[in-house]
């Protein structure tokens, strides 16, 4: 496994990025002013089966920057990831 840290405005975020599942697919989120900080971070822990603490930085960056990456992997992964995200009907895309 390898390790992605990013910080954001005093936010650090640790990305875990297995290689061996990663194929250049990314889940991205964008911020959106329809949903609570905490319905998006419930959904975040639900999509991406993370702690409350990490999925609150991840949501705090989409806030901060417009979006983040809330998962790399591969791309049947990743659309379920975003799956799960839209589901509340979050905004997400999932890129290569």
């Amino acid at each position: 496994m390898s390790l992605n840290t990013t910080e954001i405005n005093s936010i650090i975020v640790t990305l875990t990025v297995d290689p061996t599942l990663s194929s250049g697919w990314k889940t991205i989120l964008f911020n959106c002013n329809c949903h609570t900080f905490d319905a998006v971070t419930l959904q975040i822990t639900r999509a991406i089966q993370c702690t409350k603490e990490k999925a609150d930085n991840l949501a705090s960056i989409a806030d901060s920057t417009g979006s983040v990456v809330v998962y790399e992997g591969t791309n049947k992964r990743c659309e379920k990831v975003a799956s799960i995200l839209g589901n509340i009907g979050l905004v997400v895309t999932v890129i290569k």
